[in-house]
């Protein structure tokens, strides 16, 4: 399954943190390799320069046709959009490949792939966690920290170990011979329509997953959603989580699996929200396919406290509760946070906003209207959310900054409330990236009294 490398012309699409991970495996293997990208070296910084270090040859600032000649390789990042010089070099018989289909290429381990237009990042990490209870090495990456090909040559990577992956779309455009022995398909809603020309175009991407799985693989899917069954091209096993039928699912209050011995209490986990005790059913079915006891996923179930920024409670002020979901990046995510505190003896109080992604806000307005007291707008698509909102019941606020934002949701809340961070945008109108826009919600609330 391994490519040859050694004195092969290489060219890397895309210097980011995979792209640099990829010019250095392919320098490490004797390939001669050739870097492009449309920003030009001050935007990218320490990268071009460690590129260079390595021995790579730099073409920035744009995409010449010149530099796309004489190549046997090429290898695409995942944040490059479709670029026709990319499509004539396929023509020309040259393969162009993800970082991932790269480093599947160099990974005997299995491989554990997990996508999904959200809760990928979580489930990972607790397939992560209970996978080390099997004594093996593991790996845990992918769009979730290290770049997959940092497992090519570890042991992790190697027959006794085990590769576990966060996948995104963009990353499972150009795979072909990745071969994933257990894929977790999460859920899917309308994200990327900035990227893709529709939603069955988003939807076919992450369905490559499931690509070259055989009788002996796992296909994991929620029981609830009958019409991503429809995506799976093979014979495969398909297992179920979560819903009224999934193999692992909650039966009266008992994150319960029915095909062994595991019963955990729901109140006895410490992460929050109705969406991620289904990511906890899905964690726990794969786990239990990898082979993992019992006790070993019930433990892991009762001490995992969630991740940074995904649901995450900061600080409870005069009888409000503060909530950071800034990776609600997407309208999915942020319904899915919304409906994870329904129930609650109060109501929400929203802060939303950001760069907007294509999709409508129709199904936000939906739940606060039944769930919300007010929504506090921010960002570049402010004004789409207010006509959103327009003639909704909720009060509608406009905020210039997180602090404001902040100081306008607590004038809002009431005792029993939550103001709830969930964006259903993405954050660089504003911050660097979704985990400094919830850094700046974070100290905000932790100021707050200074700051009203």
């Amino acid at each position: 399954m391994t490519v040859e490398l050694l004195q092969k012309n290489a060219m890397v699409v895309g210097l980011g943190e995979s792209g640099l991970a990829v010019v250095r495996f392919l320098i490490e293997r004797g390939a001669r390799v050739r870097v492009n990208d449309q920003r030009d070296r001050e935007a990218l910084g320490v990268a071009a320069s460690e590129a260079e270090a390595l021995g790579a040859e730099l073409v920035l600032g744009g995409h010449p046709d010149s530099a796309f000649e004489h190549l046997d390789l090429i290898v695409v990042s995942p944040g490059v959009p479709p670029l026709a010089q990319l499509d004539r070099a396929e023509d020309r018989g040259v393969p162009v490949v993800s970082e991932v289909e790269l480093a599947a290429r160099f990974i005997e381990a299995p491989i554990v792939a997990i996508t999904g237009t959200n809760g990928k990042s979580t489930v990972t990490t607790l397939i992560g966690e209970m996978s080390r209870c099997l004594g093996r090495p593991v790996f845990v990456g992918g769009n979730l920290g290290r770049p997959m090909i940092e497992a090519a040559g570890t042991d992790a990577g190697g027959a006794a170990g085990l590769v576990i992956v966060e996948l995104s779309s963009f990353q499972l455009e150009r795979v072909s011979q990745m071969k994933a022995h257990v894929a977790v398909l999460l859920n899917i809603t309308p994200d990327h329509l900035d990227r893709y020309p529709s939603f069955d175009a988003y939807a076919a991407a992450k369905a490559r997953i499931f690509e070259r799985q055989d009788a002996d693989d796992f296909a994991v899917l929620p029981a609830d959603a009958p019409d991503l069954r429809e995506l799976i091209d093979h014979d495969g096993s398909v297992v179920l989580f979560g819903g009224r039928i999934g193999d692992v699912r909650v039966m009266d209050g008992v994150l319960t699996d029915t095909r062994s011995s595991l019963r955990v209490p729901v109140e006895e986990l410490k992460i929050r929200g109705s969406h991620n005790v289904s990511n906890a059913c899905a964690a726990v079915l794969a786990a239990r396919l990898l082979g993992v006891r019992d006790d070993d996923i019930a433990a892991v179930l009762r001490e995992f406290k969630g991740l940074a920024h995904r649901t995450q409670f900061v600080r409870s002020v005069d009888g409000v509760e503060y909530i950071d979901d800034s990776k609600a990046t997407n309208v999915g995510a942020a319904v899915a946070s919304i409906d994870g505190l329904t129930g609650s003896k109060g109501k929400i109080v929203l802060i939303a906003g950001g760069v907007d992604k294509g999709g409508s806000y129709q199904p936000i307005r939906q739940r606060m209207s039944k769930e919300g007291r007010a929504v506090v707008v921010l960002g570049e698509a402010a004004s789409l959310l207010r006509r959103a909102f327009a003639d909704s019941p909720v009060e509608i606020r406009h905020a210039n900054s997180m602090n404001d934002a902040v100081t306008h949701a607590a004038a809002l809340a009431r005792p029993g409330d939550t103001v709830l961070l969930a964006p259903a945008c993405s954050s660089f109108d504003m911050f660097r990236s979704y985990a400094e826009r919830g850094e700046q919600f974070q100290r905000a609330v932790e100021t707050l009294g200074e700051l009203r």
